[in-house]
């Protein structure tokens, strides 16, 4: 008597498309992306040069390149690491504790500013150094 083992698990090899198509979209895409930076990367520079530079801007440009950076992270890792032909599951496996791990980075950036802060005035008991220090008088000056 011949000895089977039952699986219940049925499992297919994946199915080879051409990949070179999609790596070739994808290298594309990434150096588009990348260009982008770059130019807005400059265009910062530029504003940081003028003599009255906009904070908004540079901030929305800062953005922006934030935004992108994303982008090219989400296309490198769905292409090139085979995560997005991975099912739903696998997939929340990866993100869920990456999103943690970001919330909890940007969690102890804020706190230890709080901490900065408040350590700087003494729990709001004095004013801060900035404040405190006002302009003093050179011996010569008359008032």
């Amino acid at each position: 008597m011949s000895e089977h083992v039952v699986s219940p698990e049925v499992t297919f090899a994946p199915a080879h498309t051409s990949g070179t198509k999609r790596i070739w979209k994808t290298f594309w895409l990434l150096s588009f992306i990348t260009i982008i930076e770059l130019v807005i990367g400059i265009v910062i520079y530029n504003i940081h040069k003028g003599e009255h530079p906009n904070h908004t801007l540079v901030l929305a440009f800062k953005g922006a390149v934030c935004i992108l950076t994303l982008a090219k992270a989400y296309y490198i890792v769905a292409v090139f690491m085979h995560l997005g032909d991975e099912i739903r599951n696998m997939i929340i496996t990866i993100v869920v504790p990456l999103a943690l791990f970001i919330w909890f980075i940007i969690a102890f950036l804020w706190d230890g500013n709080s901490w900065r802060n408040l350590r700087n005035t003494d729990a709001g008991s004095r004013p801060t150094q900035e404040q405190a220090a006002p302009a003093t008088k050179k011996s010569g000056e008359k008032e």
